[in-house]
């Protein structure tokens, strides 16, 4: 397995469970002295972060995924009888999830940009 493949299999996992914790019944779901709202941010973070590593260069289909998952999960809520789905909740995950995606996207940026100014002195030195 390749490494970006690996990357992109934690990413998909990442998402399944999130999903899984956001729409099992209260019993099911892990708990931490974190309050909700930072629960929901952290973990659409991570999920954003590892999308925009998994696909560096398709932009918009990870933040679809993301954001979409995000707007998903949260109307799936409304449809499970033990759950509820509120608009803040949503908001709190999209922007967890573009702070994730942004993260991930700054990081490739600045390693792209530490290879080529790598590149460049390797040149310079020869």
């Amino acid at each position: 397995m390749t490494h970006l493949r690996a990357i992109q299999v934690a990413a998909w996992a990442s998402l399944a469970l999130v999903a899984f914790a956001t729409l099992a019944s209260i019993g099911f779901r892990p708990t931490s002295s974190l309050p909700p709202t930072v629960e929901r941010f952290a973990a659409f973070a991570a999920v954003g972060f590892t999308f925009a590593l998994a696909y560096p260069r398709q932009f918009w289909l990870a933040a679809f995924i993301v954001i979409g998952a995000a707007l998903a999960l949260e109307v799936l809520q409304v449809l499970s009888p033990s759950r509820h789905g509120r608009l803040v909740d949503s908001l709190v995950k999209i922007v967890g999830g573009s702070a994730g995606l942004f993260a991930g996207w700054v990081l490739l940026w600045l390693e792209s940009l530490r290879e080529r100014i790598g590149g460049c002195r390797r040149k310079e030195v020869a």
